[in-house]
């Protein structure tokens, strides 16, 4: 039977403004998925939409459409973009689905039961964009603190959650499972920020929002969005359904992967949630930072001050949705913030796409044809320098296997790339071309090309989760058509005597100067 393994993304607020911002965690948690696919397991990979609440409401009326037909329209562009970007999920939730309705209000019942929620009175700061309750003490500037708008004073009746409970619980998850909440920096930002302070109950019903999955036994409340949107985890995978066979195979979620603006709903409230459940909890809470643009965070809600093309839909058409994958994972060191600029992504399809990996890749096919007839060689006569390179990549491998084990998805696509750069840089040292003149040269040259396809197989096998159109074909034309990691620890991948499959210009080189000027006009 295959290991299961679960990942899911945050449900997003719907927008046809997506950024670079708002792909970021998507792109991540797909190479993520695709990796783990290619290790073999039984992957399941949820994402989708968070359709309930007054901003929907709001923006329904002001486009003169009801909030189902507004929410349609705006879902489907977002797969559309999903699509764009080879996201291959395996569920696309929306909270308005009946399924879900149906799980967020036995969730809501079932806490009530068990004495975990009862009836008060609301009397708190509220922002209407980020729709959360915010104490004063928590306010920065009096206004709020995810996003730095004004937020208005409410009081209305409303249905608590006993999250005061769970403080000491939470803590002594975080001391006795180190791997639930990473990096180390949230643990210590929740226990330091939110759960030492005290944590007050939690409002999770509206009586002011009608837009919204009611309360079965109080229909003039509407379950708040916490409640709602974190069980689509487990919604999606038929809780507490007749049809939940999905969820007794893949929960406990392996990895909850979101932004670290709210990670403290996911390690605070969602973890006592599920204790109040008694349901197991997810294995690991990964918050990555955020992408940064002139030292502020890149969003939807920063778009007018944001002078750099920062659009996907436009960025991946020009230039390939695997570049605009590479660019993510590679420049923004996973788990902390990073900076991106036009240049910076620019620079790298030069540097790394057209002259590390697509050289190596057309200066070796073209050698093979030129040597070999196109065909793949058999090892030969081997020297040291061709047992360094082959131990080299074969280190590498397993550094990138590592990475991708500890979720640090951004060392792992380097060290793929070091391995096309050992074998750009065995080239040069072995001199092919000079060893094809050698009067005895040729059992080495078939070494050489031998460990050079090798390589490119390997490389470009890893990279495939990162790159998978790339990747794909690359291992087209080199015969492989497996689904799953093999030969990773050998060079013995490659079929003698297959003849090499035509292989176009992965990524041409790009004039830097006259792209960032072609931009402009989309800044």
């Amino acid at each position: 039977m295959k290991e299961k393994f679960y990942i899911t993304t945050p449900i997003y607020y719907p927008s046809n403004k997506f950024t670079l911002g708002n792909a970021y965690t998507t792109i991540a948690a797909d190479v993520i998925a695709r990796f783990n696919k290619k290790l073999g397991k039984d992957v399941f990979y949820l994402t989708g939409t968070d359709e309930h609440g007054a901003k929907i409401s709001k923006s329904a009326k002001q486009a003169g459409v009801s909030e189902m037909e507004y929410l349609d329209a705006i879902v489907e562009d977002a797969k559309s973009l999903w699509k764009l970007l080879d996201i291959e999920y395996d569920k696309f939730i929306r909270t308005t689905d009946e399924s879900h309705v149906k799980t967020a209000q036995k969730v809501f019942n079932d806490l009530y039961k068990k004495g975990y929620i009862y009836k008060g009175s609301y009397k708190g700061w509220y922002c209407l964009p980020c729709e959360s309750f915010f104490t004063e003490s928590q306010l920065v500037d009096g206004k709020c603190p995810d996003c730095g708008r004004e937020v208005e004073f409410q009081e209305e009746e409303a249905y608590f959650f006993k999250l005061s409970q769970f403080g000491d619980k939470l803590i002594d998850l975080y001391t006795k499972n180190k791997e639930f909440l990473q990096p180390q920096s949230r643990v210590n930002e929740m226990v330091n920020n939110f759960i030492k302070p005290g944590l007050s109950d939690l409002c999770v019903s509206r009586t002011s929002v009608k837009w919204g999955i009611p309360v079965e036994f109080d229909e003039k409340h509407t379950i708040y969005v916490w409640i709602d949107a974190l069980s689509n985890y487990i919604s999606a995978l038929g809780y507490g359904t007749d049809n939940d066979e999905n969820f007794k195979k893949y929960w406990p979620a392996d990895v909850h992967l979101m932004g670290k603006e709210i990670v403290r709903f996911h390690s605070i409230i969602w973890p006592a949630i599920l204790m109040a459940l008694d349901l197991p909890l997810p294995k690991r809470i990964f918050a990555h930072g955020w992408i940064m643009f002139g030292g502020d965070k890149l969003s939807k809600s920063k778009e007018s001050e944001i002078k750099e093309c920062v659009d996907p839909r436009i960025l991946a058409p020009m230039y390939s949705a695997d570049a605009v994958r590479y660019m993510l994972c590679r420049e923004i060191p996973f788990g902390s913030d990073g900076n991106y600029t036009s240049e910076a992504f620019l620079t790298r399809i030069n540097a790394d796409l057209s002259n590390n990996f697509g050289n190596l890749v057309s200066r070796t096919f073209s050698m093979v044809r030129k040597y070999f007839d196109g065909e793949v060689t058999k090892e030969d006569e081997v020297s040291q320098d061709d047992e360094e390179f082959k131990t080299n990549v074969l280190e590498e491998t397993q550094k990138v296997l590592k990475y991708m084990e500890e979720l640090d998805i951004t060392k792992a696509v380097t060290s793929v790339f070091e391995i096309f750069s050992m074998a750009n840089t065995y080239i040069q040292k072995v001199q092919p071309w000079a060893v094809a003149k050698e009067e005895n040269g040729k059992p080495r040259l078939q070494t050489i090309m031998k460990y050079l396809l090798e390589a490119i197989r390997i490389g470009s096998s890893l990279v495939q989760s990162f790159m998978p159109v790339s990747g794909e074909k690359v291992l087209k034309a080199l015969g492989v058509q497996t689904q799953t990691f093999e030969n990773l620890d050998n060079f013995n991948g490659l079929a003698e005597g297959y003849k090499l499959g035509e292989m176009e210009i992965l990524f041409p080189r790009l004039d830097i100067k006259a792209e960032l000027e072609k931009l402009q006009q989309y800044c």
